[in-house]
């Protein structure tokens, strides 16, 4: 009842005071929870949830703005060389598309880490990657996600026909062609394979 009344009136009494006093401060609160959700099932308290939502401000999270990630990864890179007391090195062209690949279940302070990370054994010119793929790897989030999906759920359940395994194989590959931006040494990690095999495959399409 205090909080709904500093928020309402915006008046306070401070600590063994019997004077009330007035807030000068603005109140900003954060959260990743559906709160409107939690309302309506009576896991949060109305009126307090009307009282702070005044202004809404939606921030989504990196999985959904994934061309935001360069220029983040710049920033976290510059904020890490100051902190290691490093140049602010170049990174591949490759680096970029090969982080869109990836959902970031731990948002901005993820890439953050990934960024420190690779900043703190960093001896050379360019940046390397495999930091970068170990987190992914150890995470595994992409991987677990997507045979999650195959187990639980058959792709194959909505087509009358299905495709013959060469046409499935095709679909395959070009869609990871698609997610890596037509990067096939992206596209090989993506689907488990070598390069050179991918590249195989691409020409044998292209022949076809």
């Amino acid at each position: 009842m205090k909080l709904l009344r500093l928020l309402q009136e915006g008046e306070y009494f401070p600590l063994g005071s019997d004077m009330p006093k007035q807030l000068r401060a603005r109140i900003v609160v954060a959260t990743h929870q559906d709160l409107a959700e939690k309302r309506n099932t009576g896991g949060f308290r109305k009126d307090l949830f009307y009282r702070l939502r005044a202004h809404h401000v939606h921030i989504p999270p990196l999985r959904e703005r994934k061309d935001d990630i360069p220029l983040l990864l710049d920033h976290f890179l510059e904020e890490a060389a100051r902190s290691f007391g490093k140049k602010v090195p170049s990174y591949p062209k490759e680096l970029p598309t090969l982080l869109a690949t990836y959902s970031f279940p731990g948002n901005l302070r993820e890439l953050r880490s990934m960024v420190y990370d690779a900043m703190s054994v960093h001896t050379s010119h360019m940046l390397s990657m495999s930091t970068f793929l170990l987190a992914m790897e150890v995470q595994g989030e992409a991987t677990a996600a997507c045979a999650g999906a195959i187990t639980k759920q058959n792709v194959f359940l909505a087509c009358e026909d299905i495709p013959t395994l060469g046409e499935a194989v095709d679909q395959l590959v070009m869609e990871a062609m698609r997610r890596s931006d037509n990067n096939q040494s992206l596209a090989s990690r993506l689907l488990g394979i070598s390069q050179p095999a991918l590249s195989k495959r691409l020409k044998l399409r292209r022949h076809n």
